[in-house]
């Protein structure tokens, strides 16, 4: 990560500072000049709430963040400012900065600075030469009475938790295989303290995971199966909570192949594997006393010659029958292998996360991501106050039973398709048939990769689901 966040322990003086004012009063005993103040409340009685004092060797940004709406978009609208204060401060060079904030709380505090933190993001790796243009902020300081040491410890992992998403992401198929995916895991779980076990091909052949096996079958590279499992002595529970993520590293949509401009992105169909690997290295790394378990079932989806085709029968995990009429709708093939496997656990509750259908993306854009439930209708509401939380905000769909009638198959146990109706839906149902625990599914088909930067998501991998798991996970901890 390229961002440090370290705890300021005195107001700052002669140093590059953000001061975050809700008016102008709060300016009163500032380190600021008469004619500074002046030019300040000038700049803000004409509607700019972000002014920028320079001060020749250094710099003052003042922002004015009285917003208004409800706490979720409040939230927001600090992050927002501080993405766009991030933009000044590396436009100016600057490399180590404190931000000062004067009569806030700690969540707005907290808010402002993760839109800095998460907008200093960038993904380096294969620019070269004059193409390789590194922002120069990397240490950012928080003065603020309310935050603890502790706070900034988790603040930065939590952020650091992104980053790694986000890179998993957008690294190409080229590097990020099924098994640099699993290797990447185990790096995690190795400086989190966590267990990662990971399951070879030989080990899912004798599982009998036919989906996971089935999607696989066109690619020369072999499937993996990853539990990354946090277990702390002083869990406040004994089910485990499970987050499944779909770890499709390439689709091409195999024997029902894509449009090429439709394949442009795909590299970014592991964006629930990235997102689950993410979350459980945070809860892990932060030492929650909660007991989690993350499955990522993953592999490529590819035509080659002994690829899986419409018309397969295939026998999953669980022993269910489905009959494949589209390879493209691989994403819940090994996603209900996993599902069927969470059973052994006798979980709490299991939250899957995907890039799942292009029928959520229609749906409601990249704004949100659409969620289903089962048997879960208050872990529901909690998942949703988190979203509101972290603005990963989540839209109900209904798992109406009447919409099953679209999977029933004549030769098999059900189809893995619907009809053209419904499309984000019917694949939950599909996956709801390897359930029987409490079950709610999240489609992150459009926010998991942006074409277009949105504030402090970048264009690329978005890291969406690390913060909302998190924030969840951390929530059952606060209860006590």
């Amino acid at each position: 990560m390229n961002t440090i966040i370290k705890k300021a322990h005195r107001k700052p003086a002669t140093v590059d500072t953000v001061i975050l004012v809700k008016n102008s009063s709060d300016l009163i005993g500032l380190d600021l000049s008469d004619l500074e103040l002046k030019y300040i409340k000038k700049e803000h009685r004409g509607k700019n709430n972000i002014i920028e004092v320079n001060k020749f060797k250094t710099h003052t940004y003042v922002v004015y963040c009285d917003t208004k709406g409800t706490r979720s978009k409040k939230l927001e609208a600090y992050r927002k400012s501080g993405s766009t204060i991030l933009g000044l401060v590396n436009k100016a060079k600057i490399k180590r900065i404190v931000v000062y904030a004067v009569h806030f709380s700690k969540e707005e505090t907290l808010a402002f600075t993760e839109g800095m933190v998460l907008s200093n993001y960038q993904f380096l790796k294969y620019k070269t030469g004059e193409h390789k243009k590194p922002n120069s902020l990397n240490k950012i300081e928080i003065y603020s009475p309310e935050i603890t040491e502790h706070d900034i410890n988790e603040f930065q992992i939590v952020t650091e938790a992104v980053y790694y998403s986000r890179d998993y992401v957008n690294e190409p198929d080229s590097y990020m295989t099924a098994i640099q995916l699993s290797e990447e895991i185990k790096l995690l779980g190795q400086s989190s303290g966590a267990k990662v076990e990971v399951f070879n091909k030989k080990k899912i052949e004798s599982l009998k995971m036919g989906g996971l096996l089935a999607v696989n079958r066109g690619s020369i590279d072999p499937p993996t199966f990853s539990i990354f499992e946090w277990k702390p002595k002083n869990s406040i529970n004994s089910k485990p909570y499970i987050f499944v993520g779909k770890g499709i590293v390439y689709d091409t949509g195999g024997l029902s192949l894509k449009p090429s401009n439709f394949m442009d992105t795909m590299k970014s169909d592991m964006a629930g594997a990235a997102a689950v690997a993410g979350a459980m290295y945070a809860i892990a790394k932060s030492n929650l006393p909660v007991y989690v378990i993350g499955l990522i079932p993953a592999t490529d989806n590819r035509p080659d010659g002994n690829a899986y085709t419409p018309g397969d029968i295939v026998t999953m995990h669980d022993g269910s029958t489905v009959e494949v009429l589209n390879t493209d709708a691989e994403g819940r093939m090994i996603l209900a292998d996993a599902l069927s496997y969470a059973k052994r656990y006798e979980p709490e509750l299991v939250i899957d996360i995907a890039t799942l259908t292009g029928a959520a993306a229609r749906a409601i854009g990249p704004l949100g991501m659409v969620g289903m439930k089962v048997k879960s209708g208050g872990e529901f509401e909690k998942l949703k106050i988190a979203g509101d939380n972290v603005f990963e905000r989540i839209v109900e769909f209904p798992m109406w039973d009447e919409y099953s009638e679209q999977l029933k198959s004549e030769i098999a146990d059900m189809k893995n398709i619907g009809g053209v109706d419904a499309g984000a839906i019917t694949a939950a149902k599909f996956l709801e048939h390897f359930t029987d625990y409490p079950y709610i599914h999240l489609d992150i088909a459009a926010p998991s990769f942006l074409n277009k930067a949105n504030s402090y998501r970048p264009v690329g991998g978005t890291g969406v689901g690390v913060r909302l798991f998190f924030d969840f996970i951390k929530a059952k901890v606060n209860k006590f």
